[in-house]
């Protein structure tokens, strides 16, 4: 066993954990280390499923990954298939707004596992009929088991879906818009350790402020970062992470 610091969330979401044991396990691969995380408000020890290794943490197919996704199917494809890909479909630009929104003090893991339930509650993530959802549509997503039931965060994506429409009126597209804020630049960063990524960014602290500006709620600059690195503005792969090479060459 050995202790380290470490950067996470504790199941409450309280501030950042400062102390980890790791538990070696024979014969599995890295995403399979064990963590306990202590959370100094709580005093509470937690080993969520997901691994964490500081370098790269998941290695299957002779190629290495960022290793957040710890051994999670589903996650993988997603690390390997849309995160950090350029996006410039409007309609895939909300349904990012809408899912970070809803990650808020959860888990992407539990967010994505849930990706196809959301899909068919929110319309497609089309925001023309998800700006129509009327209180009855709205109260029937809050009974909903297949989705998190959270009513302030329904609420918010069908008033977001009406000041998304309204910024494509503005600007032509919301791809435009918020490709603007880096001129249409993609920011490759160059993190070799999982805890170099930060949780926000002066680009994220001004995206949120122009969005709450546009009417937007649920929209913090750490829930901004996050639909910033799915969408491809940023590039947070790891360097040695073999999708880092290819979003960066492509």
């Amino acid at each position: 066993v050995t202790v380290q610091d470490c950067k996470a969330r504790c199941a409450s979401n309280h501030l950042i954990v400062s102390v980890y044991r790791v538990l070696q396990m024979q014969g599995v691969g890295y995403a399979d280390v064990l963590l306990y995380f202590k959370c100094p408000t709580t005093k509470q020890m937690r080993c969520p499923v997901n691994a964490y290794r500081k370098n790269i943490s998941m290695t299957t197919e002779n190629r290495p990954r960022c290793g957040w996704m710890g051994n999670d199917e589903l996650m993988c494809r997603y690390h390997d298939d849309e995160w950090g890909v350029p996006v410039h479909e409007d309609q895939r630009w909300f349904e990012y707004i809408v899912l970070d929104a809803f990650q808020a003090g959860l888990s992407w893991r539990t967010v994505l596992h849930k990706r196809v339930a959301f899909r068919k509650v929110f319309r497609g993530f089309d925001p023309i009929r998800v700006a129509r959802m009327s209180e009855k549509a709205m109260e029937k997503a809050c009974q909903n088991p297949a989705i998190i039931r959270n009513r302030l965060k329904i609420r918010a994506a069908v008033n977001n879906a009406t000041a998304f429409l309204n910024l494509q009126k503005k600007h032509g597209s919301f791809d435009a818009y918020i490709w603007s804020f880096t001129n249409g630049r993609v920011i490759h960063n160059n993190w070799r350790e999982l805890d170099e990524i930060p949780a926000h960014t002066e680009l994220s602290d001004t995206v949120s402020k122009a969005l709450k500006s546009e009417g937007f709620s649920f929209v913090g600059t750490t829930i901004c970062y996050s639909f910033l690195q799915a969408g491809g503005i940023v590039n947070d792969h790891l360097v040695d992470c073999f999708r880092y090479k290819e979003l960066k060459g492509g």
